[in-house]
């Protein structure tokens, strides 16, 4: 096939294939979701595509145009068990969609969504150094890393629930998304989020 032949891998969906195509896993809607936190919105995409297959790595900042389930896919491959096994968590989360939608009646992407605006946390304290004296302050935290904070507690709450346990990983995920979405202090993503606003408050 020609270069001029070729699809553009950035361009929308259309055509008489658009309908499937605009389906994460050929069945999830994407297309009305709820964003209940203004800030993060806009860094909260999602898209029906869960691989782009790094296409977003070249340019800094450019990953908040890649869809919150790719991202979180991402994270959950980020330990030294997991690395690089992108079609193996792929369809972690693709079950895990599928029980959290058995259980909840709703979309599990809308889960996902309200689960990290829910684990992002809007404080942390930074450490000044006065004199050779270190000390901490409180600090608000930008919306970009609110959404990065917020998988990376996903993922260890995940990681910490299922590793070395009777847990599945679906399970696993599915209860931390659900737990997470409902704002259940004893999920692990909430109670670290909770933990850094504590520390931050105390530091004001």
């Amino acid at each position: 096939m020609a270069a001029e032949d070729q699809p553009d891998p950035d361009a929308p969906a259309g055509g008489a294939d658009a309908d499937v195509s605009a389906k994460l896993f050929g069945t999830w809607e994407i297309g009305e979701l709820e964003y209940a936190d203004p800030s993060t919105e806009r860094y909260i995409t999602v898209t029906p595509v869960a691989h782009t297959a790094g296409r977003h790595a070249s340019k800094q900042f450019k990953k908040s145009q890649v869809s919150i389930v790719e991202r979180f896919i991402n994270r959950l491959m980020q330990t030294e068990e997991n690395t690089g096994k992108k079609q193996q968590s792929l369809n972690y989360v693709r079950d895990a969609f599928d029980l959290i939608h058995e259980r909840t009646e709703e979309n599990p992407i809308q889960v996902l969504v309200t689960a990290v605006e829910n684990a992002a946390p809007r404080e942390e304290t930074v450490r000044l150094k006065y004199g050779g004296i270190s000390v901490p302050k409180a600090v608000d935290v930008a919306p970009q890393r609110r959404v990065d904070q917020a998988l990376k507690f996903l993922a260890e709450g995940v990681y910490n629930d299922s590793f070395k346990t009777n847990t599945s990983v679906e399970e696993a995920i599915a209860r931390q998304l659900i737990g997470a979405a409902n704002y259940d202090v004893q999920t692990y993503a909430v109670s670290q989020k909770e933990e850094k606003e504590r520390v931050a408050a105390a530091a004001r």
